[in-house]
């Protein structure tokens, strides 16, 4: 059963498959066995090889043959258009920030945290119990496991300012994910076709919500101190709108935090309009050389719906997040939900609950700050080093990303594409607008893959953006 009886099988078939035509009949593997004076598992082997290359194909019961080529056929889909009525278009495709990236490409592009910065062996032990437990069998209650919900709730109850009643475990809801979450925030809190005031620019995929429950997106300027109240307060009043969504710290995708006095204004307005805030806490475990402080933390009457995620920190396999809201605003939110959703796998719960309470979480999450640091740091000094026309106005004091203003008239999807050609993953600034991009951006993650590839990747950017740049 040596590799050279393999070789000699192959190359004979490979010269019968040459001469033969499609579909034409091959020897069996008995014929094969005598021929070659071979074992029946070199000769599988030869085949399997010669498969996987496309040459044959095995036809159960029937034997082995020539691959036969099948021509291309060309289908008509276009009766689809008219069926769907065309009213998702606006939806777009997938944002590149939730593309696959091959082996061999730097990836910049991603909004995930490499595998390198989650705790990996809480994961694997915590799901190994889980479904040892009776979570793997037993359906939850429709707002979460009580415990789930006392853990979430307990970690806005540690940051509660004094004078502040807490948020308890029925408050909490738990959520197959923020993105899901932020669908029933906007279905729950604005109806279809009234406004919904988000910050600009802000994160993708809350756009993409809005664009997806049919509410009407206002934007709200907001720069690296968070928005102007004022004009929070003049969107307010002329809009009419009710909510405001905002993620006041490590904004995505500029990494902006709001100082405690912008927070403190933001709030004024909100409750002189009578409104709501979504604060989505995405990078909560994020902090880098601040810790972050939720604007839910200081209210107790109601305005702020807090959104906070698991899956980014634990594991994008555990897809686990929380709403925490209170009165009316919270029974809406759980009953759309519920409509949606039903419960949320208690078997992901049970297993973000096991590895949140390890007291290795803790001491994960300061050994992650120190390694965002370090990749944040490198980032930027190579983009300093080789693409010095690249601004990033704001160093963020925690998240995942760089936003990255390039020269005015860049063109940033063509940049991306060629990037990309050329071995490069980046994320065009477009994505994350509401409405027009107010300069060229692109936003880098320095969370990703193969930090030590940052200054290639550098390099890379410059080079495309100097063939493709402004003139």
């Amino acid at each position: 059963m040596s590799n050279d009886s393999s070789l000699r099988i192959i190359d004979d078939l490979r010269a019968i498959v040459a001469a033969g035509t499609p579909g034409m009949r091959l020897p069996s593997t008995r014929e094969l066995v005598t021929r070659h004076q071979a074992s029946p598992l070199t000769v599988q082997r030869a085949l399997r090889v010669l498969a996987a290359d496309g040459v044959i194909e095995s036809r159960p019961g029937a034997g082995t043959f020539v691959r036969a080529v099948h021509p291309a056929k060309t289908s008509d889909y276009s009766w689809q258009t008219a069926a769907m009525r065309g009213n998702q278009s606006r939806l777009g495709p997938i944002a590149a920030a939730m593309r696959s990236a091959s082996p061999d490409v730097i990836a910049l592009h991603s909004g995930y945290p490499d595998s390198q910065l989650l705790p990996e062996r809480l994961v694997r032990a915590a799901l190994t119990r889980a479904a040892r437990s009776e979570a793997a069998l037993s359906r939850p209650p429709v707002a979460g496991l009580p415990g789930l919900q006392a853990w979430f709730a307990s970690e806005i109850g540690a940051a509660t300012r004094a004078g502040v009643t807490p948020p308890n475990p029925n408050d909490v809801i738990v959520l197959p994910g923020s993105q899901n979450g932020l669908r029933s925030l906007f279905r729950a809190l604005v109806s279809r076709g009234q406004p919904v005031l988000l910050e600009s620019p802000t994160y993708w995929g809350a756009i993409l919500a809005a664009a997806h429950v049919g509410v009407d997106v206002v934007p709200v300027p907001s720069g690296p101190a968070g928005p102007d109240p004022d004009e929070l307060d003049r969107a307010f009043r002329e809009s009419g709108a009710r909510v405001f969504y905002a993620q006041p710290n490590y904004a995505n995708p500029t990494g902006a935090q709001w100082p405690s006095q912008v927070a403190d204004h933001v709030m004024e307005v909100v409750r002189r309009h009578g409104g709501f805030l979504i604060e989505d806490d995405w990078a909560c475990d994020f902090g880098i050389t601040t810790q972050p402080t939720p604007v839910a933390a200081g209210d107790d009457a109601g305005h702020v719906i807090y959104l906070r995620s698991l899956t980014k920190s634990v594991s994008p396999a555990v897809r686990i997040a929380a709403v925490i809201a209170r009165g009316p605003a919270r029974e809406r939110i759980l009953a759309d939900h519920a409509a949606d959703s039903m419960y949320v796998s208690g078997l992901l719960q049970t297993a973000a609950l096991d590895v949140v309470t390890q007291p290795a979480w803790q001491s994960h999450l300061r050994n992650v700050r120190q390694q965002l640091k370090a990749r944040r740091d490198l980032l930027l000094a190579s983009l300093t080093e080789h693409v010095p026309v690249a601004r990033v106005e704001h160093l963020p004091a925690g998240g995942l990303n760089l936003w990255a203003q390039l020269p005015s008239g860049t063109d940033v999807l063509r940049l991306t594409r060629d990037c990309e050609q050329a071995g490069l993953l980046i994320a065009p600034g477009p994505e994350w607008f509401p409405a027009e991009p107010t300069a060229p951006f692109v936003r880098l993650n320095f969370a990703g893959p193969n930090p030590e590839d940052f200054g290639r990747g550098a390099q890379i950017l410059a080079s495309e953006l100097a063939k493709h740049g402004p003139a």
